[in-house]
Order: structure tokens, then C-alpha cells, then sequence
């Protein structure tokens, strides 16, 4: 819809320009954006008013000159209006409702959208969790955002890689070590001896246990980072990719931070910023000089027991995925990374690294409700809830739809409730019924010997009605929301989206028969809901969610 309309803006202004009736000599953003009340038409510009100060003239007479340039050849406004101090109101004429229904509804293979990438490499980092435990609903956020996102960079032409960053060395790791051979020793009949910060999940006794029978004692003297931590790290691992699989989610690459250890990337990072007078040592450590970059103080790069601090290892790896040629690389992190994210990037612009390149989506955390009150759905693993047990009981679409209802940055409560209630009230429910009726349909237009709706019929018969209107100006918006979404890196609004959607069309079927005994009435109704059927499934395929045939 935004395209069709650029293109005639572009040529208005562009020939305002060489005729003079324009002082500009470039185009400036045409500032398109969908009224927030009907009655100002379907698109909206402010061109006139960004225009104003470089034309020295009240931006009113700018829409006048902007409106008296446009040449609509197809017809497909209905009518330009100037309201208040310059604002250019459109309106689409029929004829474009027309196109964009068949549009839809004729495309060949999955909808497009625009080839806003071009080819670009992105790479999209996300979840990232160390194999220390099972995946819990804050990790199944990072999951579901991350991969949303990548899968409308893909969409909209980019190449991107899904990454994995992971760390399997460290003093957490010791302690997963540990804390293993605390429960082996213990399953063996010793006292219990956890480490003060060890791990005290059941998944802890299960690896234990599994030990025990493979070894029996024979392993009482050998160390926590051996067998304990190895054997550990390979459990842990494993169900979290198992987890990961029930989301539908895969990885290109998963990246260890250790390799940057024996890369020797750490200590060039180090040594680049000694020699860049941005690393000093105090207190038996090594910092970074935070406050000559613009940070509140500096930051601990090294510690005093010889340890780097997350920051530096995260510093050398933006610095090795800056190597690899990312035209743009999105890190999903969750609000407690917010002050780290920011201090690697002060660093990487210090190095003279393309830090712009990065991109941080940080998302806030999630809390889980039943009765309107916060629970804890197990005690079987500790203080958390973990992503399986959320699946076990509601299941991968509506998990992942319920971590795209707000956007990343806003603080989300799943209703347990409402995610199991087959109501209007539960938007994976509305959507995907929405679907199921549309196919529900099309089986009963089958069973009494009708066919689907000929390409070539005209179908402007549903447009008399003002609920396939509504349906209509909705679909027209799909491509120009997804591309939004996509330069956004905001996957929620495909789901709002979808929500108006399926409650235009639930509105359109609850006020008009869309079977009845008139053919042609009932092949423009179907028509109309074919090209709903393709909208949603496209939806919920950016979203890595089902379109069900039948509920």
C-alpha cells in the first residue's frame, strides 16, 4: 500500500521540483503512516510540514503544490485531502481494493515482501545460555524473540545465520563439575557436600545418577572437572537442544567462548587496549578506563584472581564477528545485559571497530501467573520454571505467541489461564480459529459441489460491504507491516497484526453468509477469505506457528 503511493509522491515532488513550483532539490522523507481515525483517510503524510522551513512558505500551500503535481494514472486514489496546517490525507478508490485482494489472492508460492536486505549477511545471536542448566521461561523469551526476528530478516531478503554463544569453561562450570560429584558421592552414601553456589537442581541428581550406574565408585578420586563436568556439560547440552527442537528452533553455529582463549583473541583484545592507553592496572587487576570513554567509572577487564570478567571475552568475540563480515549483527539479550551490552560497544568503538554494526534487542523479563497470582509450576528443578514445562503443559504455539504479545522491551506475564482457554480471549486461539473456519469453508463449498473462486472473477461485489472493507484495508496493510517489523526487529507487531485480522474476518463471517444461494455472491465471499487464509498463514509462519485445518 506504502509503495504504490511513494511512487506517486516521488514523481509529484520530483516534477514540483523541476518545474520550480519547489525550491527543494532532493526528495525528502515522505513520512507515510496509517491514521490513527479512518476519517483521515488510509494513508497520511506530514511531507509538507518537514518541508516547510527549507521552503520558506506555511506548509499548507505546500500540500496545495504537492496535490496539484500528482498524476494517478491506474487510478488508484480516490481522493487527496488537505486537513489542518498541511497534512495530505489519501483515500484508496475501489479499483485498488480491487488489485490488492487479487494480489494476495492469485500470488504464486508464499507472499513476498520487499527486498529490503538485498543479499545482506546478518547474523542473530540469541539464547546463549551456558550448559548449566535447563532452559527456563526467561531463556524461552530470548528464544522465541530471537528467532522471530530472523525469520523476518529472511523473509524480507537477508542472509542470516542463527548463532549460538555458549561458554563451557569457568568457575560455573567448576561448580556444575562439583556439584555433580556432590550427588555422586552422595547417591554412593556420603553426606551431602554442594558447594555453597553449586547447583541444586533435580537434573543435577539425574546426571549423577546416570554415573553411578555407568561407573559405579570408581570414579570417588577423580576430580569435579573431569568426568562430572564432561558428562555434565554433554546432558545439559543435549536437552537443551532437545528443547530448542520442541520450539522449532535451530542454530548455524554454535560458537564456544573458550575458542577465543585458544584463539589467543582475548589476550590480542588486551593487549590492544594497553596499547591504547584504555586498560590500566589497580588493585592487583586489570580495568578498563571507562570514564575517558564516557562511561560512570571504569570496568574490571581482569580480576585480581587472574579471571577476565564477561566483559573482556565479550569484547574479543563482537571483535571476531565483526571479522567475519556482518553487514549488521543482532545481539538478544536479556535487561540485566543492558550496562554490559553498552560497555562492549564503548570499547569496540574505541578499537576502531564498525560497533554501529550491532545491534542490541533487549527484552525484559517474564513472569508466570495462575489466578492472577504469580506461581512456580516445579520444584522439581530448583528455584525456576523451565521452557519443557511450559510446553508439557500449553504447548509450542501458544509459547510462543505469548512471548510476542508485548514488545521486547516491555515486561510480559504469561496467564496460564488464559494461554489453555479456547476463547475469543486467547489471541493463539482467535488466530488460528480464524484459519480452521476459513478452511471449515472451503470443505463445505467442496462437499456441496462448489470450487474455489476463479482467478479472473471481478469480486468487487464484497466491497459494497462495509465489513469486507474493513478486511480489504486491513490485508492491504500485511506486506508494509512485515517490512516495518523487519526494519523494527519487532516480531510482536506481526502478532498484533494477526489479532486485527482475524477479528475483522470473524466480524465479516458473524454479519454475512459466506455460502448462500447465490454463486456469485458466495465466489466473491470465498475469494475474500482465501486471501485471509494467505495472510494468516504467512503470519504465522514468520512467527514459527501452526495454521490448523480444523479445531
Amino acid at each position: 500500500m506504502k509503495t504504490r503511493l511513494e511512487g506517486l509522491l516521488q514523481h509529484a515532488l520530483s516534477q514540483a521540483m523541476k518545474g520550480g513550483a519547489l525550491q527543494s532539490t532532493s526528495l525528502p522523507p515522505l513520512l507515510l503512516e496509517v491514521p490513527k481515525t479512518p476519517a483521515f483517510g488510509d494513508l497520511a503524510s506530514t511531507v509538507a510540514l518537514a518541508l516547510a522551513r527549507a521552503e520558506r512558505r506555511p506548509p499548507r500551500q505546500i500540500a496545495e503544490t504537492i496535490k496539484a503535481h500528482l498524476v494517478d494514472p491506474e487510478g488508484i486514489l480516490a481522493a487527496v485531502e488537505i486537513e489542518g496546517p498541511g497534512y495530505l490525507n489519501f483515500r484508496f478508490s475501489p479499483a485498488f481494493w480491487a488489485q490488492t485482494l487479487a494480489a494476495i489472492g492469485e500470488a504464486q508460492g508464499p507472499l513476498r515482501f520487499a527486498d529490503l536486505g538485498a543479499g545482506k549477511r546478518v547474523q542473530v545471536e540469541f539464547v546463549s545460555a551456558n550448559p548449566t542448566g535447563p532452559l527456563t521461561i526467561g531463556h524461552g523469551r530470548n528464544a522465541v524473540l530471537g528467532d522471530a526476528i530472523a525469520r523476518l530478516l529472511e523473509a524480507t531478503g537477508h542472509q542470516v545465520t542463527r548463532e549460538y554463544y555458549f561458554n563451557n569453561a569457568g568457575r560455573q562450570m567448576t561448580l556444575l563439575g562439583e556439584s555433580v560429584k556432590a550427588r555422586y558421592c552422595e547417591l554412593l552414601g556420603d553426606p551431602l557436600a554442594l558447594p555453597e553456589e553449586g547447583y541444586r537442581g533435580q537434573y543435577i541428581v539425574e546426571i549423577a545418577r546416570t554415573l553411578v550406574a555407568q561407573h559405579g565408585e570408581q570414579l570417588r578420586q577423580t576430580p569435579a572437572s573431569g568426568p562430572f563436568k564432561e558428562a555434565a556439560e554433554r546432558a545439559i547440552f543435549a536437552d537443551i537442544e532437545r528443547t530448542l527442537e520442541r520450539l522449532g528452533i535451530r542454530f548455524d553455529v554454535y560458537f564456544n567462548e573458550d575458542s577465543l582463549y585458544a584463539g589467543g583473541q582475548i589476550e590480542a583484545v588486551l593487549a590492544e587496549l594497553r596499547a591504547r592507553d584504555l586498560a590500566c592496572e589497580r588493585d592487583g587487576a586489570v580495568w578498563l578506563r571507562g570514564e575517558a570513554l564516557g562511561l560512570d567509572k571504569d570496568r574490571v577487564l581482569v580480576k585480581s584472581s587472574g579471571e577476565p570478567a564477561y566483559r573482556l571475552p565479550d569484547i574479543a568475540y563482537h571483535v571476531q564477528k565483526l571479522g567475519r563480515g556482518f553487514d549488521l549483527i543482532v545481539d538478544v539479550l536479556g535487561a540485566d545485559h543492558i550496562a554490559e551490552n553498552e560497555e562492549v560497544r564503548v570499547a569496540l568503538r574505541a578499537l576502531g571497530q564498525a560497533a554501529e554494526k550491532i545491534k542490541p534487542v533487549i527484552y525484559q523479563f517474564v513472569t508466570l501467573t495462575r489466578g492472577g497470582e504469580q506461581v512456580k509450576m516445579s520444584t522439581r528443578r530448583a528455584e525456576y520454571v523451565t521452557v519443557d514445562e511450559l510446553l508439557d503443559e500449553v504447548g509450542s504455539d501458544v509459547v510462543r505467541i505469548f512471548f510476542l504479545t508485548r514488545k521486547a522491551d516491555s515486561h510480559l506475564e504469561f496467564d496460564l489461564d488464559l494461554a489453555k482457554k479456547q476463547s475469543a480471549d486467547n489471541p493463539v486461539f482467535y488466530i488460528q480459529y480464524a484459519h480452521a473456519r476459513i478452511c471449515s469453508l472451503f470443505r463445505q463449498a467442496q462437499a456441496a459441489g462448489g470450487a474455489r473462486p476463479p482467478a479472473a472473477a471481478a469480486h468487487l461485489e464484497t466491497l459494497a460491504e462495509a465489513e469486507a472493507v474493513a478486511v480489504v484495508k486491513l490485508l492491504a496493510r500485511y506486506t508494509d507491516m512485515v517490512e516495518d517489523a523487519a526494519r523494527a526487529l519487532e516480531p510482536h507487531r506481526v502478532v498484533f497484526f494477526l489479532i486485527d485480522l482475524a477479528s475483522e474476518f470473524h466480524r465479516f463471517y458473524n454479519h454475512h453468509r459466506v455460502l448462500t444461494d447465490d454463486p456469485q455472491r458466495s465466489a466473491a465471499r470465498l475469494y475474500l477469505a482465501h486471501a485471509v487464509q494467505r495472510v494468516l498463514q504467512s503470519g504465522l509462519g514468520l512467527l514459527g506457528v501452526r495454521a490448523p485445518e480444523t479445531m
